[in-house]
């Protein structure tokens, strides 16, 4: 699994901002009047969506493990383990369940963009790699075609990954071994099946062995 520096980078800006406004100690008094501050939720909502958001495309690797990094790291460690956190410090900042509440919202908000968006990305980008293969064989079952129709065949009969089973596993940096398959396939299917055919009487056109 490869990093993605420049959002790994940008992920350790956004977490260290965020834990100096919510964890260490501010002045109670403020120069800008309480009608013009923000609200405390919009802001936390604000803050886990970004989070989030960013953190998604620190790993390079499949849609399913990213999606499940996040939801660890960001929105069960950060969203729940900061507030507790901060209730633990001596920092005149109660704990807040509905605190919690908005981390979550935006956390998962973020998540949810994000794994649209990588989904469709892996099948425009995997449609794009094999179009010309799905070109030449017809209709590509693994890509929502029909081709499978004609031997009467469901996928769970015949054993074909559905689209979203092949996007949620497949590396877009793993390297294909279609060609492999394919020469596997041709191989296969122009192997000598048969016996030794009998010889057939040219005169008669019967089919019957010659006795000599």
């Amino acid at each position: 699994m490869r990093i993605r520096y420049p959002f790994a980078g940008a992920f350790l800006f956004l977490l260290i901002l965020a834990a100096y406004i919510g964890l260490l100690p501010h002045s109670t008094s403020s120069s800008i009047p309480s009608s013009l501050q923000p609200n405390d939720k919009f802001l936390h909502v604000v803050t886990f969506f970004f989070l989030s958001l960013v953190f998604y495309w620190i790993p390079d690797t499949t849609r399913r493990r990213s999606l499940q990094l996040t939801l660890l790291i960001c929105t069960l460690a950060l969203g729940i383990g900061s507030e507790i956190v901060q209730a633990l410090l001596p920092n005149d900042r109660p704990f807040d369940p509905f605190d919690i509440l908005a981390n979550l919202v935006g956390s998962l908000g973020a998540v949810g963009l994000c794994n649209w968006y990588h989904r469709r990305m892996l099948e425009r980008r995997r449609k794009a790699r094999f179009g010309a293969l799905g070109d030449e064989r017809g209709d590509d079952v693994e890509l929502g075609g029909a081709g499978g129709s004609e031997s009467g065949l469901g996928p769970q009969e015949s054993g074909v990954t559905t689209l979203e089973q092949e996007v949620d596993n497949w590396d877009e940096n793993a390297v294909d071994n279609w060609d492999t398959e394919e020469g596997a396939d041709e191989y296969s299917a122009t192997a000598p099946g048969r016996g030794p055919e009998s010889k057939v009487s040219p005169v008669n056109g019967e089919g019957a062995k010659r006795s000599d």
